[in-house]
């Protein structure tokens, strides 16, 4: 008696299957894993030192060669699909094997050695970078720094530079960027000085100012607790220039009221803040953001420079000090100094 053959399980095509097995390799499930545990495509590339949009095209691929949708995605937020969750448990598998090689390779790396270009504004880079670079070279005493602090921009690739600290809230997409300090730009005078009632009184002021402002100017100022908004148009320089420190110098003598970031006013500084509240509304946003190429034209010494970087003032300065939102600190290009 013939037998009736039993119809076949229906199966991917030899190039579905192929695609799918290219797709899901132990790289793509180590991003996947990555993003799962970061909970974010922008805070799973400053991990891996991709850019966000690398991070999408990858996932775009692997759900487009899988068939599947991974990721369940909102303006707000970013979840698993029922898939993702089944493929969540054997993606964490490779990310834990990965680390572990990782980890058991790090002692013949953990000496930096090399030289790193550094670019930085200069009242960033003296008052808040130089102590940081001083106890990395004390870990890692082969590393050499070339320091370059400049307002100008710097272009990475083109001039070579391997991590640029910017003031930025739009730093550019095919960079990749962490935060590293949120900040505010406010009023001190010499210690002693009697606080002010408000911006307006600044009108009657002798301030000094970073830039160029032989004309009168104009500067927008916040005030934080209410979120009221002040413009002064007249206000009138009586010293300017590009140098911060001399600026605040003259202001601790009693030259007048010099506007710096509060990170380069110290406790025993011999300055006073003047305004309490309000601080002024900056074009390039309250962050000071570390770019580095993209991996692998990246540098990895730069990268655990920006690790060390953001551990040390995390533990430093806290109060407020937390990341940006994603979509106004990692996306968009706009103006940096």
């Amino acid at each position: 008696m013939t037998k009736t053959p039993k119809p076949k399980a229906p199966r991917l095509s030899l190039s579905r299957r192929t695609a799918a097995d290219q797709a899901l390799d132990a790289n793509a499930l180590e991003l996947f894993a990555r993003i799962a545990q970061a909970g974010s495509f922008a805070r799973a590339a400053r991990e891996l030192g991709l850019t966000r949009a690398a991070v999408s095209r990858r996932v775009a691929a692997i759900e487009s060669a899988v068939g599947l949708a991974l990721f369940a995605r909102s303006t707000r937020s970013l979840g698993l699909t029922e898939a993702g969750r089944r493929l969540q448990a054997r993606a964490r598998v490779v990310l834990e094997a990965t680390e572990g090689a990782r980890l058991a390779l790090r002692s013949e790396r953990d000496q930096l050695g090399g030289t790193l270009r550094i670019s930085a504004p200069p009242v960033f880079g003296i008052h808040v970078l130089a102590p940081l670079l001083a106890r990395f070279q004390a870990l890692h005493p082969a590393l050499r720094y070339e320091l370059l602090f400049t307002y100008r921009r710097v272009d990475l690739l083109a001039e070579g530079v391997d991590l640029a600290l910017r003031a930025t809230a739009r730093p550019p997409e095919d960079w990749v960027a962490q935060p590293l300090l949120r900040y505010a730009v406010r009023a001190y005078a010499a210690a002693g000085s009697v606080p002010l009632a408000g911006p307006q009184a600044l009108l009657g002021q002798n301030c000094l100012l970073v830039g160029q402002h032989e004309d009168n100017t104009s500067l927008s100022w916040l005030h934080e607790p209410s979120g009221e908004r002040l413009t002064l148009t007249e206000l009138r320089a009586g010293a300017w220039g590009n140098d911060l420190d001399a600026l605040m110098a003259m202001a601790r003598h009693g030259a007048g009221v010099v506007l710096c970031p509060d990170f380069c006013v110290a406790p025993g500084s011999g300055l006073v803040e003047l305004l309490p509240g309000w601080r002024l509304d900056v074009q390039e946003g309250e962050w000071i953001q570390a770019l580095s190429l993209p991996m692998p034209a990246g540098s990895e010494t730069a990268r655990a420079l920006v690790r060390f970087m953001r551990e040390a003032l995390q533990l430093e300065l806290p109060g407020g000090r937390v990341e940006p939102e994603e979509d106004s600190a990692s996306s968009g290009t706009g103006r940096a100094v």
